[in-house]
């Protein structure tokens, strides 16, 4: 047997000494290049903490600018509104002006003539002129007279026997009642029968 034959493979060659020695100096060498990263417990709680006290200060920072966002939309929605109801008012009161322009005209031709029918006439044309403004804007009169009565819509303020009617009967409207589209403006004022 030759000293080659001696040689098992668990004894290390040279070759395989010099390749280990090679290999563990590259890992040496690796573990050198990666920067170190402490990994104690409390340097990890440490930047943890950190971590989150940053993420705090960010949703505080948000919560501010959303809050900030809020009463600004707030202040705008408010004016906003303000401005319409002043819009709107004053819609109505320019279609209504030709009303009063007329009401001055028919009152200043009665005083001139003391034609008291022309005055009438006036009126009555006056009177239609304003009831058309307010069918514009969505006001309508109540016709009530010999309908049901029903507290959502009239206002009972006195009651008369009537063989005629059955109970429960508007006989009489004493005030016009008005709907603004599908809202009751006002009750109209009933007497009604018992």
């Amino acid at each position: 047997m030759s000293a080659k034959d001696h040689i098992t493979e668990d004894q290390p060659t040279v070759t395989n000494v010099e390749e280990q020695e090679q290999q563990a100096h590259n890992e040496e060498q690796n573990a050198a290049d990666q920067p170190q990263e402490e990994t104690t417990p409390q340097s990890a709680s440490e930047a943890r903490i950190a971590e989150l006290e940053q993420q705090i200060e960010e949703q505080q920072q948000r919560y501010l600018r959303a809050q900030a966002d809020f009463d600004n939309f707030r202040r705008r929605t408010i004016k906003e509104r303000e401005e319409l109801a002043q819009y709107a008012t004053s819609k109505l009161l320019t279609e209504l002006l030709p009303v009063v322009d007329n009401f001055d005209r028919a009152i200043n031709a009665a005083k001139q003539n003391n034609d008291f029918d022309a005055l009438s006439k006036g009126v009555d044309m006056i009177s239609r002129q304003f009831n058309q403004v307010l069918e514009q804007e969505g006001l309508q009169p109540m016709n009530v007279i010999g309908e049901p009565f029903n507290p959502e819509f009239h206002q009972a303020v006195m009651q008369e026997s009537s063989a005629e009617h059955e109970e429960g009967t508007i006989l009489e409207e004493l005030q016009k009642g008005y709907m603004l589209k599908e809202k009751v403006l006002r009750p109209a004022m009933v007497k009604v029968s018992s």
